[in-house]
């Protein structure tokens, strides 16, 4: 039987194209206002711009093949229980699944989400998943769907690469660029940490996480997803009814960062 195979590429692109819009527009239901309202003021910062295409291109030469050459693919016979846990967290985001890395070459041990809008990759260090339990894992991963989701992850390679190889930049560019992603990549953390809870359901979790990934640092993290966990949006994923809307989870977020 013959079948019909679309060779229109300019066809699949537009496909492409709306599914990360749709995307996107999920993630903005759920993301902190202030994230959204500093993400967009980025672009008008040069040293900005031009630290991303820099980083662009490290990525494109070198970079990816450094970073994700000696690291272990996550598989279904590769790490089976991480591969389910990438692909809850995925579903539960409703994005495509990811492709996932576990490495032993990270700068500290925590998870990151490098690579470009349309190629991204979750990196997890390999001490971080023998440190975690199998829930507070899919926390982890729910987050790093979620900087997927928000249109994050250009912005996370620069700063990553301008915090761990700034002797790759334009000298000038470095303190003015680093600057500004992370007072933004700060907000960003409020939105992944929304995702992140949208993933395990369950606040506690979303808080035996934070504690045991930042320590004396989490608590207002750990504020801000609890106030989170009142919203509107997240009781009705739960089977609940009522709660704050968006603007009142974000003022109330807002007053808590400002302390």
């Amino acid at each position: 039987m013959a079948v019909d195979v679309d060779l229109d590429f300019g066809r699949y692109i537009e496909r492409r194209k709306g599914a990360l819009e749709a995307q996107v527009r999920e993630g903005a239901a759920y993301a902190f206002g202030g994230d959204l309202r500093v993400k967009k003021t980025l672009d008008s910062l040069r040293p900005v711009r031009m630290a991303i295409e820099s980083t662009s291109r490290l990525w494109r030469s070198a970079a990816k093949a450094e970073l994700l050459g000696s690291a272990t693919k996550v598989s279904p016979q590769a790490r089976p229980k991480v591969d389910a846990l990438v692909e809850q967290a995925a579903k539960a985001l409703h994005i495509a699944r990811p492709a996932v890395y576990l490495a032993n070459n990270m700068p500290t041990p925590r998870a990151q989400t490098l690579g470009t809008e349309e190629d991204a990759y979750i990196v997890i260090d390999e001490q971080l998943v023998d440190r975690l339990t199998d829930v507070e894992l899919l926390f982890v991963l729910a987050q790093e769907c979620g900087h997927i989701q928000n249109n994050h992850v250009v912005l996370l390679t620069s700063l990553y690469y301008l915090e761990h190889a700034a002797n790759r930049f334009v000298k000038w560019i470095v303190s003015p660029a680093a600057m500004a992603l992370s007072s933004w990549s700060r907000r960003a953390d409020i939105t992944a940490d929304r995702a992140g809870l949208i993933g395990v359901r369950e606040v506690d979790v979303a808080e035996a996480t934070l504690g045991k990934l930042l320590g004396a640092d989490a608590q207002k993290r750990i504020d801000a997803v609890r106030i989170f966990g009142d919203s509107a949006y997240f009781k009705s994923l739960v089977g609940g009814t009522g709660g704050l809307t968006q603007a009142e989870v974000d003022g109330k977020v807002g007053e808590v960062l400002a302390k």
